[in-house]
């Protein structure tokens, strides 16, 4: 569909996006204030985007004493992507393939796109996001170690949940004071702010700008942060039957069960 004209509102999250100020506050306008209750609908994936774009390595370990913090830190992002089919909603289950032994979680700040972006200046970066969500980047480390390429490994049905809702910028506040948490079995297994990431949203934005055009409703997933030392020393794959919650700082919860496939 295309994006709202004088007599249409945007049908979906990424026309509003994609929209200008004035359908924006026409949609706004037309609102139903009696919407059903949350409890009583099942969320989708807050976008539909055309391209999910991942980093990974992007935030800082544990240095010795007297070591520089960025002393290791590359001198550019690390990029792959996910396939359109990996993208899951909120409340989706995860299946767990026959194929995969080696399921693992990551919890990520995702970035939604809300103006088109290309060759775009750092400086002007943020002004092209429309706001954040939470993305759990699913993947299997067995298929991801088989080949340079990660793809396989990543690109699974469903392995990609994100929401659950667009927390706009202006909400979300600033993106690199964010406190990312991951919670397995009742134990927090990642706790680190996005003030440790190596490479900013700003940065990544202008980056992948330089390459590609960035269209609204598109997604930057920004990386996940290390295990705690217990948790990684007491890691193990995920299972059906498992849940993971990944929550951050002003953005909310997401919740991923796991289950099996046909038999």
């Amino acid at each position: 569909m295309s994006t709202a004209s004088s007599t249409s509102a945007p049908a979906t999250l990424t026309d509003l996006l994609a929209a200008d100020r004035d359908a924006l506050d026409r949609a706004a306008a037309r609102a139903d204030l009696a919407d059903p209750a949350l409890s009583s609908v099942r969320l989708e994936a807050p976008v539909r985007p055309g391209k999910i774009l991942c980093l990974g390595y992007n935030y800082r370990g544990h240095v010795p004493d007297g070591v520089h913090p960025t002393a290791d830190d590359p001198a550019f992002p690390d990029v792959f992507v996910k396939t359109p089919n990996t993208l899951g909603g909120p409340t989706d289950p995860v299946i767990v393939p026959a194929v995969a032994d080696d399921v693992d979680y990551e919890g990520e700040v995702a970035v939604v796109i809300g103006r088109r972006a290309k060759d775009v200046d750092e400086a002007a970066a943020l002004a092209h996001v429309a706001g954040y969500t939470i993305l759990n980047d699913v993947s299997d480390r067995s298929w991801q170690r088989r080949q340079s390429q990660w793809a396989m490994g990543k690109c699974f049905d469903g392995f990609a949940p994100l929401g659950p809702w667009l927390v706009t910028s202006d909400e979300a506040g600033d993106p690199q004071d964010m406190l990312v948490e991951v919670v397995r079995d009742g134990i927090v297994t990642v706790s680190q702010s996005t003030a440790t990431t190596i490479f900013s949203v700003a940065r990544v934005v202008s980056y992948l700008s330089s390459v590609m055009t960035l269209e609204p409703g598109d997604v930057i997933s920004t990386g996940t942060p290390q295990k705690l030392p217990d948790a990684q020393a007491a890691h193990r794959p995920l299972r059906p039957g498992d849940a993971v919650t990944v929550r951050i700082e002003r953005l909310g919860e997401l919740t991923t069960t796991f289950i099996g496939g046909p038999a």
